[in-house]
């Protein structure tokens, strides 16, 4: 029996207070919520202080609870699933939610069989929920370790395509389980029949909603208000027909419905996000301490050694396999791709569908598979969410992934080949440009492209400007780029602001102004000087960036203060050396015996991975 109104009514204050609290620790310690929550479950539920039980709500009761929660989840996820920054995207962002969720499907539907022995059809509905990540657990992350664009872009399409991918093809697993359907045949009739009752009410309710926000009078005093109730319940009206037409067809039509309105151009798209975004909160706090009910540790210990072959497969050999296949040929760098690889924690999707399955297999009689399911899937979450989304920052910071941002106003032929040269040493780089041919080229060539003005504040804001340490006005427009330096100064001061000078007359009005300028024209009659009197230097310098480097770095090793250059250079690799100490605004040329301090800045010259070891070595934070 379910508990009383009353206590019932006390119990959901209670879960939603403690979910609010996992929420604001979440952006307190800027870790996942899901740490939290999954905390405040268990502190709950059986193996706490039992106030949250099997029997709090009914199997029947948290059944439909865990559905309509599930719906609005991945409607949410749907809804941010833009089809436009798809086509954005990294080629590798498309691997990863193809061949990536291919072999994380098989390979962990492979081990869950072999290790925990379950039934072939219950170890594929468990590896068909592990493929998802989830922007729930993904976004956290990234909001503490700035990586570059292209891997944060990656890693939040895996998230959200994965999510809804992931949802549909457990449903069709799950029904094939409970029909006790093994024949290849029909279990595509029942992911076609599943899908296609999906995509039929999805399209239809999104049809609905579309046309009710943009050609009815919704009240213009509470237009906003009652967009985002109309939005809300479209999400659950197509989740509970769908659901009425043919079992488990639900998910797949709120998935199709979020795709469909969140690529249309809805008003008060910002409201309804940022509403969706709140219920999403409170139904994530509500359902993660609610599936204490169904997490017992005896399920976990059960599982014995084979759940912790499952995560230590998961974690440490599928997830790389699927990462590094996934990003070959791609211009991520070989510690972004290790980065990648361990950190690929499982979140909402994986929990809440497990329970809802879990407790219908458990209605069907079906107790020890409803066991295997929830305990492994959960073990899995717990275990990525720790060590994966709780270390991510340290992962990040020891290999050593954390880039500078740089802007680059202009993606013209000069912004490309600066994007090139930064973008091979690791940089952040994002180009800023409105001219839709040279979007489309630069993005071609795999840059990270913000289309804009650079000469608007907002623009510059949007593109990162407020945390970039450098910034480049590249236009082919000397006022252009003298406006952007100057904003760039006066609204987010970056440590280094550079202007491209068209004009070699107008060198010295923008110096004169504090920009410092670097002339097309005076560069390249450099560069030719240096070939016809210094051939030897010009054709070394033009290895730059490929086998040859030069970097410049502050001394931050503790072990490195007082030694002379020659001291420390027997410690650097062969091919590398020490050229200039920068020091209380001098520049030296150091000889043998020069003594470093912590804090100089030096420049190391010499083969390109050498050069990178001795930077490690100088710098090793």
């Amino acid at each position: 029996m379910s508990a009383g109104a009353g206590q019932l009514i006390a119990i959901v204050a209670v879960i939603i207070a403690v979910g609010v609290a996992a929420q604001v620790l979440s952006d307190r310690f800027q870790l996942p919520s899901i740490i939290f929550l999954i905390a405040s479950g268990i502190a709950l539920g059986p193996e706490g202080l039992g106030i949250v039980t099997q029997e709090t709500f009914g199997l029947t009761g948290l059944s439909t609870i865990v559905g309509l929660s599930v719906a609005i989840i991945v409607f949410e996820g749907a809804f941010h699933l833009k089809i436009d920054e798809l086509r954005q995207a990294p080629a590798a962002s498309l691997r990863l939610v193809t061949v990536g969720a291919a072999i994380a499907f098989v390979a962990t539907t492979a081990v869950v069989r072999v290790a925990i022995g379950v039934e072939w059809l219950v170890a594929a509905l468990i590896g068909a929920l592990l493929v998802a990540t989830g922007p729930t657990v993904i976004a956290p992350i990234l909001g503490v370790v700035p990586v570059r664009d292209k891997v944060a872009t990656a890693l939040d399409t895996e998230g959200i395509v994965n999510d809804v991918t992931a949802a549909i093809l457990a449903v069709v697993i799950f029904e094939a389980i409970v029909s006790d359907t093994t024949d290849p045949v029909e279990l595509i009739a029942l992911f076609a029949e599943r899908l296609g009752v999906g995509v039929v009410v999805g399209v239809a309710v999104a049809g609905i909603v579309y046309y009710a926000l943009r050609y009815i009078d919704l009240s213009p005093g509470n237009a906003p208000q009652n967009a985002r109730l109309l939005v809300l319940a479209g999400a659950l009206v197509a989740y509970g027909e769908a659901n009425f037409v043919r079992t488990e067809a639900g998910i797949a039509a709120v998935a199709v419905a979020g795709i469909l309105l969140g690529n249309a151009d809805i008003p008060y798209e910002e409201q309804i996000t940022d509403f969706k975004g709140d219920i999403t909160l409170l139904v994530l706090s509500f359902v993660f301490i609610s599936l204490a009910a169904l997490l017992e540790f005896d399920n976990l210990i059960r599982l014995g050694l084979g759940g912790l072959v499952v995560v230590a497969a998961v974690m440490f050999l599928i997830r790389p396999a699927l990462v590094m296949l996934s990003t070959i040929g791609d211009s991520f760098q070989y510690n972004e791709r290790v980065f990648m690889s361990l950190v690929g924690p499982r979140g909402i999707i994986p929990a809440s569908v497990a329970t809802l399955f879990a407790v219908e297999l458990a209605n069907a009689g079906m107790e020890p598979a409803a066991n295997a399911l929830v305990g492994t899937v959960f073990l899995v979450i717990m275990a990525t969410v720790v060590l994966e989304g709780g270390f991510a920052r340290q992962i990040a910071e020891k290999l050593d992934v954390i880039p500078m941002r740089v802007l680059i106003i202009g993606g013209g032929k000069v912004g490309r080949t600066l994007a090139d040269r930064l973008d091979d040493r690791g940089e952040n780089v994002v180009i800023i440009e409105n001219d839709e041919e040279v979007v489309q080229t630069a993005r071609n060539e795999g840059h990270t492209v913000h289309i804009g003005d650079g000469t608007d504040t907002d623009v510059l804001r949007s593109a990162g400007a407020e945390n970039a340490r450098v910034v480049v006005a590249a236009t082919g427009d000397d006022d252009a780029n003298l406006l952007v330096a100057q904003l760039a100064e006066s609204k987010f001061a970056p440590e280094t602001i550079l202007a491209r000078a068209n004009n070699p007359n107008n060198v010295d009005a923008f110096e004169e102004l504090g920009v410092r300028t670097v002339s097309s024209v005076f560069a390249t009659a450099q560069a030719l000087d240096n070939y016809i009197e210094r051939p030897a230097l010009a054709n070394w310098m033009g290895e730059i960036g490929r086998s040859g480097d030069v970097q410049e770095i502050e001394i931050t090793s503790e072990d490195t203060n007082g030694k002379t250059v020659a001291e420390l250079g027997s410690e650097l690799p062969g091919n590398s050396l020490i050229a200039l100490v920068a020091r209380d605004g001098e520049t030296h040329v150091p000889d043998p015996e020069f003594a470093l301090r912590r804090g100089d800045r030096v420049t190391v010259i010499g083969d390109r991975e050498d050069v990178r070891t001795a930077m490690r070595r100088l710098h090793p934070e």
